[in-house]
């Protein structure tokens, strides 16, 4: 099969961990008789450096050609430090998101036997926990009207959602339900805001075309607490984009280490695959990132974008045993050796 896939590294440790996520990747193709075309582009702080642009024309047209996209990091310390900047980098991922059509942002939250004590979460809170959020990302207060007033010393952020919006999300998340544990959980604040009573309103009447799915509704403010409490309790969690974007980083901490959580954003053609952790520009250049997350958000792109499920599991297996055996990167290593970036993709590589 050939696999046409675009490589956008971005900034800070991005690099680096796009690195081992390519090597791995290569290492599979060959052993399952693939071809990948990969094609760079820029995009964040680097696109800006290069272009002034954080999401450039032609990276666009490199993505809108591609199969599916593998995607680093985005963000600069220089850029959070200027509340004044004009350009900033996220503005080049919001930007993707929306001219890709991304709508969909899949976060699993899973644990490893391996790296149970790792998890700032008591044992037998999270065993078992095997979790999926599906964040609405294009819409929302990210996306809504902004603005100032009485001279700048008034500030106001709009959320807005059409129930279409709502329904897309919605669907992708019944169909995923359905191919689990059918447990699905509307996660809004209806009792104060009225785009979450437009959610609620939405996923009540999608109800009876799923009639094998077990839906709940909970506040964002009960799921948070219940998510430190007993997230094995969850199976599909929906929600908004403000919402899942606080909610999916609290979760990822369950695992042990937010650089072994990946995710995909979907829309209706092309697919986004991504770690959930962030550039990391404190360790960029030291070849001590944990590229585990890049790499296990490989193994979601073969299987969600190319249907190569057998290539996926194999990825997920020589990761499981990388841990199991302790190649892993100072974040995990404790009082043991700690192998770099690089090493942990060469070991991975060597043992596909």
């Amino acid at each position: 099969m050939e696999l046409n896939i675009a490589l956008l590294a971005g900034d800070g440790i991005g690099p680096e961990v796009i690195d081992q996520a390519v090597k791995v990747c290569d290492a599979v193709a060959k052993k399952y008789n693939h071809q990948i075309n990969w094609t760079s582009a820029l995009t964040g702080a680097a696109a800006i450096d290069a272009v002034g642009e954080p999401y450039p024309d032609e990276t666009h047209e490199i993505c809108v050609n591609a199969d599916a996209v593998l995607f680093g990091a985005i963000g600069h310390p220089r850029f959070d430090n200027d509340p004044s900047a004009k350009v900033r980098p996220e503005q080049g991922l919001l930007k993707m998101r929306q001219k890709l059509g991304l709508f969909a942002n899949v976060r699993p939250t899973f644990t490893f036997p391996s790296l149970i004590d790792k998890s700032p979460l008591k044992q037998e809170r999270i065993e078992g926990t095997d979790l999926v959020f599906l964040r609405e990302l294009t819409s929302g207060i990210y996306f809504g009207k902004r603005g100032r007033e009485d001279n700048g010393d008034t500030a106001y952020d709009t959320c807005t959602y059409t129930r279409e919006e709502v329904k897309r999300l919605a669907k992708k998340g019944f169909e995923m339900a359905m191919t689990r544990g059918k447990k699905l959980c509307c996660v809004d604040k209806a009792n104060v805001l009225e785009s979450s009573r437009l959610w609620r309103e939405t996923v009540q009447a999608m109800e009876k075309e799923y009639p094998e799915v077990e839906v709940s509704y909970e506040f964002v403010d009960a799921v948070a607490m219940r998510l430190v409490q007993w997230p094995n309790s969850y199976d599909v969690l929906i929600t908004e984009n403000l919402f899942g974007d606080i909610l999916t980083d609290e979760a990822s901490v369950i695992s042990g280490s937010m650089g072994l959580m990946p995710s995909a954003s979907l829309g209706e053609k092309t697919a986004l695959f991504e770690p959930i952790h962030g550039s990391y520009p404190q360790a960029a250049g030291k070849d001590i990132a944990n590229p585990l997350a890049t790499v296990l958000s490989a193994a979601m792109m073969f299987e969600t974008a190319f249907g190569l499920n057998e290539e996926a599991q194999s990825i997920r297996d020589v990761v499981d045993k990388s841990l199991n055996e302790g190649v892993v990167t100072e974040d995990l290593a404790g009082d043991q050796k700690a192998y770099k970036t690089s090493e942990v993709g060469d070991w991975l590589t060597q043992n596909i």
